[in-house]
């Protein structure tokens, strides 16, 4: 039985930073394992904690592994996370039972966020947010990353919004129920994971790490609760033909019905199809918005500093 204080293994090169206040940059781990084809799944968790690196910071992604959690991974633990099969994709509520059966698991934005805060990280970069999803109305399939988020009091979490196989007005509509601040970057529109854009207006926006940096330290300063969630947008000379993309997400979604697909297998699959349906192009996308979102992550901790 792993005993509570042994649970949680952070590496020696991310406790060194926290315990002098350098800035450090959570990332989550079921890109690796769920989100992304292999080899690409390596090649990019390599290339994020990279620019994670050239930002000025120092990357901590997060994964279970043997049933301890653990916050920065070195290279054998991030190839033989990419290399696994049977991987379990663990939220927030699925770190006990990991941890209990001694399991292997990539990390949801839930649970990354989770396990950030629990030893002390307040930046946090991922692709695009779980949400709502279509047809909640009926399934009340809402994904447990809007809590967490509501939680995570005085947390910097960069994105490109949600991804657009969910219920985008009724995501955003929950996220400001629920009181959590989305703030564009460079944007006046929520982004929609591959799409640049969506038509859903943002109050707020900044342009560039200083401002977002001022906007995070004023959030907590007045101790208001929840994340910071700056949205930014896919690269441009990345973001696939849009046209195509819906052709292939309602093409995916048909797909899903048909074959009973739901739950937390519902975004992996549909994924997975709309890589194959638009030959490669979101993928690509993907890929991009992933490490430039790991990149501004680290270069708006690095200028909020210790704290």
């Amino acid at each position: 039985m792993i005993a509570r204080d042994e649970a949680i293994v952070i590496a020696a090169e991310v406790r060194d930073a926290l315990g002098s206040g350098a800035p450090v940059v959570a990332l989550e781990s079921t890109l690796i394992a769920h989100g992304l084809p292999r080899p690409k799944n390596l090649q990019v968790a390599r290339q994020a904690e990279r620019a994670v690196r050239e930002a000025g910071a120092v990357p901590a992604t997060v994964a279970v592994l043997g049933g301890r959690i653990k916050v920065g991974l070195d290279e054998g633990e991030l190839c033989r996370l990419a290399g696994l099969d049977g991987v379990l994709k663990a939220g927030r509520r699925d770190l006990a039972p990991a941890v209990s059966s001694a399991r292997d698991a990539a990390t949801t934005v839930s649970a990354t966020l989770w396990v950030a805060r629990r030893v002390g990280i307040r930046a946090f970069a991922t692709g695009g947010l779980g949400g709502v999803h279509r047809g909640a109305g009926e399934s009340f399939d809402i994904s447990t990353d809007l809590d967490e988020l509501s939680r995570a009091d005085g947390c910097l979490v960069v994105c490109s919004g949600a991804k657009t196989i969910l219920d985008l007005p009724a995501t955003l509509e929950r996220l400001e129920t629920l009181g959590v601040l989305v703030v564009g970057y460079r944007t006046g529109e929520l982004p929609g994971f591959t799409s640049p854009g969506t038509g859903l207006p943002l109050e707020h926006r900044v342009d560039d790490p200083a401002s977002a940096a001022a906007l995070v330290v004023a959030h907590r300063a007045l101790g208001l609760p929840g994340a910071v969630v700056l949205a930014q947008p896919v690269p441009g000379a990345d973001a696939p033909d849009e046209a195509v993309m819906e052709a292939a997400l309602r093409s995916a979604l048909e797909e899903a019905r048909r074959s009973g697909v739901s739950g937390k297998a519902l975004t992996p699959f549909l994924l997975s199809r709309i890589h194959a349906e638009t030959g490669g192009e979101s993928l690509r996308a993907n890929a991009a918005l992933i490490v430039s979102n790991a990149g501004l992550a680290a270069r708006v901790a690095a200028a909020i500093g210790p704290g």
